[in-house]
């Protein structure tokens, strides 16, 4: 009996020891657990923040080129207006200088009244 009982106590140590290594892992992937838990918080608590950074980011890249297309919009507009005051500043040149044409036609030289004068005084 002192050969099963030797026996006996041989298997009771190993699963002692057994028992233990299992409980030592199991310890060490508990701290495994914990660290990565710990991780894991850290990570969604800066997600959280880059995702809070992106939404106003975006708001303000929304305000900046709704501003910029009213810029556009008012540059092409004073654009068109001032093609239209070229346009019609050319348009008053041009009828400008028909009118001091014609006005030039109806109006005699000086050299012509001068003669016109002398004519009339040879007259009287």
């Amino acid at each position: 009996m002192t050969h099963q009982g030797a026996a006996l106590q041989s298997y009771n140590n190993e699963l002692v020891k057994c028992i233990e290594d299992l409980c030592t892992k199991r310890d060490e992937l508990h701290k495994q657990i914990l660290n990565e838990e710990e991780e894991k918080q850290k990570i969604q608590n800066d997600l959280r923040i880059l995702s809070e950074r992106l939404a106003k980011v975006n708001e303000s890249l929304a305000k900046k080129i709704a501003a910029r297309n009213d810029y556009d919009k008012t540059i092409a507009d004073t654009e068109a207006a001032y093609m239209k005051i070229l346009e019609s500043s050319q348009t008053l040149l041009h009828v400008l200088k028909r009118e001091s044409v014609g006005l030039e036609k109806t109006q005699p030289t000086a050299a012509t009244s001068v003669t016109s004068l002398k004519s009339k005084e040879q007259l009287l």
